[in-house]
């Protein structure tokens, strides 16, 4: 019995082989007749279709890092048809460094009237030397040039002035190269008698007083001038107070000035910072000193007396007194360190000020001292022995993930220029990774790209052509840069919009601020399809200031009031308006004014008398700062810049970030 089972076994196995055999015989040929036919095809069709293939294949594995910050596919908004008509005229999508906006010295022909004759010739000037700078920025030669002088610019260990040469400077002392870690500025000077302030803003005198007694200097780390025109930012403002701060008591306060706009302020009024409060590389942020309320100790007579009583010891402590006294020699030294700036007044830890996103040691090119101070010497030490071309951080920042996507084959629905200067790249950099990472931008829906103009330094251009082949995301327009003449990029940015992104709406803001991508796109599309519109927070009535830092003479605009503008930081312009400015610009016929968001008033104005233009005033396009619900926030440095982003993208609803 058993032998009879075993015999069917061994012929089950038999079977299984042959058929096996046969399988593998049958998938043979079928493999030999596939590769038969396939050898054809291939020469028929020029191995088109196995590179199409080929070019679908991701050509590495991607790291876990990249995929993490990559967003979802989003779905287009039309169906692609395969036989849909192409567009008549095919627009450019290969990007290009260069504006194309045309240039023609007629345009700024210096006999023209309307009172801008000076404005044209600056205009024509910087348009010249930029033309030339451009040239030997393709050419290599300004890259050659650069070398040269960083090989044999003076960056000294030392820079050292007597208090006469000093004055004879405009109390301004050259750092050449910056700052670097451990580097520490020494002033010794002398406080003047306090004397009588009758300046409206400070003398705010009562019934009862004669005047109001100021005594008051500061003390500044100042940065390069970023264009032409603009003040120079403060990367470190130290004011000592001995007589005049409206507390009545002796004070010191510390700040930063970031494009133009004041951080909030450091008060030190003379009692420690707080146990628990953040201190900078271990060093709190205000010492003590005796002051006129405390009668110069730390606990009443009844404590005093029931400590005695109990017998605790007295804690012994060290009161010292306000750092500056009138007619009384001083040293004050200012000292980098890891987390910011330390303040020494005659050996005795005095402050310390946290850096704030934005500047960088090397930004600190100058000191400069003013107010109610003899400066007898300054002497800067421990200084950096070559010339930094761009800070260290900007290697690290080169990742193929803050790239700009390429231009859509078809129209963009809005098209965002943000005007920014050449070296701004940490604020550049800021956008990038805030809010240009918006899904509209990631999928090409919406196009935003930076304009700048040249700079004075050929290293800032030559550093600034590198970034803009690698990110993908700078328009350069090709003249000197000055403060006056930013509306030759607002003219440069309607160019693009209409012309390379063929874009609907075509919006303009600054590279400090915070847009809120969605928001402004929604605002747009509320006005019906056809109609020509302007958006933002428009000013009517303004009238020109004829006095003080920002005056406009009579002869570069005649008329008592401004037409209706939109504030410069954040609006939008149909594409039929910023196509009338391109074609007014090369007709020479455009009128251009000095500032910026003035003239895009004026030429709107000048538009909507041949075709009715909807203007659209909202607050939300925020001028000065953040508020609730902001389509544009202002004056947001990079820092700020990435909170914004973070709690958008965190909270799914627009907050505000106060720091700086």
């Amino acid at each position: 019995m058993k032998r009879a089972k075993l015999e069917k076994f061994d012929f089950f196995v038999s079977l299984s082989r042959q058929r096996s055999i046969q399988i593998l015989i049958g998938v043979g040929l079928l493999y030999v007749l596939l590769i038969t036919l396939e050898i054809p095809f291939v020469l028929r069709t020029g191995f088109s279709a196995l590179s199409q293939e080929a070019l679908s294949r991701p050509p590495r594995l991607e790291s876990e890092e990249d995929l993490e910050e990559r967003e979802a596919p989003t779905r287009p908004n039309k169906l692609i048809s395969l036989h849909s008509p192409q567009p008549a005229q095919s627009r450019p999508t290969e990007y290009k460094i260069l504006s194309g906006l045309a240039f023609d010295p007629k345009t700024f022909d210096s006999g023209r009237g309307n009172g801008a004759s000076e404005l044209y010739k600056s205009v024509r000037m910087a348009w010249e030397v930029g033309t030339k700078f451009w040239q030997e920025i393709e050419s290599g030669k300004a890259k050659f040039i650069v070398q040269i002088n960083r090989s044999v610019e003076a960056c000294p260990h030392s820079v050292s002035v007597s208090g006469s040469d000093f004055l004879a400077r405009k109390q301004v002392m050259v750092l050449p190269c910056g700052l670097t870690l451990g580097s520490h500025v020494t002033l010794v000077g002398k406080p003047r008698p306090a004397h009588a302030e009758h300046d409206p803003k400070i003398a705010l005198m009562r019934e009862d007083e004669d005047s109001v007694m100021v005594s008051q200097f500061m003390v500044e780390l100042q940065g390069l001038k970023t264009v032409e025109g603009e003040d120079p930012p403060r990367v470190l403002h130290f004011n000592p107070r001995l007589k005049g701060d409206w507390s009545g008591k002796p004070v010191i306060e510390l700040n930063t000035c970031y494009r133009m706009q004041w951080g909030s302020a450091l008060r030190c009024e003379g009692w420690k910072s707080k146990a628990d409060e953040e201190t900078v590389d271990g060093q709190v942020k205000c010492e003590k000193w005796i002051r006129d309320d405390d009668n110069g100790s730390e606990e009443s007579k009844a404590t005093w007396w029931l400590n005695r009583l109990i017998g605790r010891t007295k804690r012994v402590t060290v009161d010292w007194p306000y750092a500056f006294a009138e007619g009384k020699l001083f040293v004050l030294t200012i000292s980098a360190g890891f987390e910011g700036y330390h303040v020494n007044v005659d050996g005795r830890h005095v402050t310390s000020f946290p850096y704030r996103t934005g500047f960088t040691l090397e930004d600190a090119t100058g000191l400069a001292v003013s107010g109610d101070v003899d400066v007898h010497s300054v002497f800067a030490a421990s200084l950096p022995a070559s010339h930094p071309s761009f800070s260290p951080q900007r290697h690290l920042e080169f990742s193929s993930r803050w790239k700009a996507p390429p231009l859509p084959d078809g129209d963009v629905e809005l098209f965002i220029g943000i005007l920014s200067a050449g070296n701004h790249f940490a604020e550049r950099m800021a956008v990038r990774k805030s809010w240009m990472q918006h899904k509209l931008i990631k999928s090409s829906n919406v196009v935003a790209r930076f304009f700048v103009a040249l700079h004075a330094r050929k290293e800032v251009n030559v550093e600034l052509k590198k970034e803009a082949e690698f990110f993908g995301d700078i328009v350069i327009v090709p003249y000197i840069d000055n403060y006056d003449l930013v509306v030759l990029k607002t003219v440069a940015i309607c160019e693009y919009g209409v012309r390379t992104a063929s874009s609907k709406y075509i919006m303009k803001c600054d590279d400090d601020t915070f847009v809120r991508v969605d928001a402004v796109f929604d605002e747009a599309k509320k006005v019906p399809k056809g109609r020509s519109l302007y958006i933002g927070n428009i000013n009517y009535y303004h009238k020109p200031l004829r006095f003080g830092k920002w005056a406009v003479t009579y002869e570069e605009w005649p008329e008592e009031d401004y037409p209706p503008y939109a504030n410069g930081p954040g609006y939008i312009l149909s594409s039929d308006v910023a196509h009338f400015i391109v074609s007014e610009f090369e007709k020479h016929k455009l009128r251009l004014f000095k500032m910026e968001d003035v003239s895009m008033g004026m030429w709107v104005e000048q538009f909507n008398s041949s075709k009715p233009v909807e203007y659209v005033h909202s607050l939300n396009f925020c001028q000065f700062g953040c508020i609730e619900d902001y389509y544009t926030a202002h004056y947001q440095s990079p820092r700020q810049m990435i909170c914004l982003w973070g709690k958008l993208q965190s909270r799914g609803r627009p907050q505000c970030c106060n720091m700086r």
